[in-house]
């Protein structure tokens, strides 16, 4: 499609004004003269632009992106054109993703290829699509523009952030963990599985003394354990519509899922199996598997999937998780706890505890927390202050009986949750009550 510039545009409401002026002393030729000329130079202008072959264009882009951070899409033009070209790029991004630096303003030598690059930032999860790149071309006369559509549309996947996953791999290979808040605890007593000989060090219990192998050596071995191994895990996560509030950014499910992917990583380094159950909606399933390449199936499994507006039925979930895992396993539940959730989460607790052991993560919202430490300055916000207290009162009611059941319970905002949750792990494989 030929379009006139915005030069052109400009040009000819000064040729339009300019004939008022004319009108007035008479002198009406060159006035005419110029607007031939324009016109000319217009058509002249379009000929060449559509008698130019089109370019080409490349986009390239990951396949795979992460939720909530930049990233770098190159475009590239190709031209087979005798002259060089201005160009204009305004790429059909997804809806969903902020951009930055577009449009591309760009000059495509004659003969040659140009190459440039802006930034995309996905907001949400799940599947999209890059729509063709819309282009527009000029002349270094500038006076019309066409516009093209070039390329095919672009499917993209946008992930969780797996950028905690890539770190924790990372610190772990260096021995760095407490980097990231993960705290590592020397198990205490005996029960732990045997992992090596060594030296004996200042501080070892004599009870870690290997004699016969001291014997052998002639000085004093210990025997170094580790953390029980072979054990399972089953992430189940909440799908219900409490789960799509947002704090900040990032939804509640944006942060359990987050959580979930952390914990497989750092369940499956420490040599147990994962799976994942989702619940309140559509319902996923991974049996628990010690592949390392559990992670990216869970991944694969749960990028699309979003919050529902169904209500959380623990005792269901429960029921789905007891058919479908046979063996004693840390059933880690996400999801976000109230005191009328009791009516099945007792249910639920109670069938679970007869083959699992059973954690409750809850997610708590923000507001509560800035709502309780806002000074109170008028009855509204006494009202409001009140109001909070007593919903968070019930709220630990709800979780003392929980406990006072048999399960362990975390209850912490969206941001503290995936390091509260593997500390938690840890804390358990330390004390071997799985």
């Amino acid at each position: 499609m030929l379009l006139p510039s915005r030069l052109a545009l400009q040009l000819g409401i000064v040729w339009l004004l300019a004939g008022i002026a004319v009108a007035l002393i008479g002198a009406l030729d060159p006035w005419i003269y110029a607007g031939a000329l324009l016109v000319a130079a217009m058509a002249a202008d379009g000929v060449r632009l559509l008698r130019s072959p089109r370019p080409v264009a490349e986009r390239q882009v990951a396949a795979a992106l992460a939720v909530g951070r930049w990233h770098d899409v190159t475009l590239k033009l190709t031209s087979a054109c005798e002259r060089a070209l201005r160009a204009e790029i305004r790429d059909h991004v997804p809806a969903r993703f902020q951009t930055r630096a577009l449009p591309l303003h760009l000059l495509l030598p004659a003969r040659g290829w140009v190459q440039s690059a802006y930034a995309i930032r996905p907001t949400t999860r799940g599947s999209f699509r890059f729509e063709p790149i819309a282009l527009r071309l000029r002349t270094r006369l500038g006076l019309m523009e066409r516009q093209l559509r070039l390329g095919d549309p672009q499917p993209v996947r946008v992930y969780p952030d797996f950028g905690a996953l890539s770190g924790y791999a990372l610190l772990a290979t260096d021995h760095r963990l407490s980097q990231m808040g993960i705290l590592q605890r020397r198990r205490r007593g005996e029960g732990m599985d045997f992992q090596q000989l060594r030296e004996y060090r200042r501080g070892d219990s004599l009870r870690r003394i290997d004699w016969k192998a001291a014997a052998r050596m002639h000085r004093l071995i210990s025997r170094e354990y580790q953390d029980e191994r072979d054990q399972a895990i089953v992430i189940v996560l909440d799908c219900g519509r409490r789960m799509g509030a947002v704090d900040g950014e990032m939804s509640h499910f944006d942060a359990a899922l987050n959580a979930a992917l952390l914990l497989a990583h750092v369940g499956l380094h420490h040599g147990d199996a994962v799976g994942v159950l989702t619940m309140a909606g559509e319902s996923r399933f991974i049996a628990p598997r010690k592949a390392r390449s559990t992670t990216t199936l869970m991944l694969n499994l749960l990028y699309d999937l979003q919050p529902t507006l169904h209500t959380s039925d623990y005792y269901a979930a429960a029921l789905d998780l007891m058919r479908r895992v046979q063996r004693r396993a840390l059933v880690v539940v996400v999801s976000n706890l109230r005191d009328e959730d009791d009516d099945t989460l007792m249910p639920a607790l109670g069938l679970l505890r007869r083959r699992h052991l059973v954690l409750f993560a809850s997610l708590r919202e923000t507001v509560l927390g800035s709502t309780l430490s806002a000074p109170v300055r008028d009855l509204d916000g006494a009202l409001t202050h009140a109001a909070t207290a007593d919903y968070l009162q019930a709220r630990q009611a709800s979780f003392n009986r929980l406990e006072r059941a048999g399960a362990m319970l975390i209850d912490v905002e969206p941001q503290e949750l995936p390091l509260a949750l593997v500390n938690r792990y840890l804390d358990v494989k330390r004390r071997g009550v799985l």
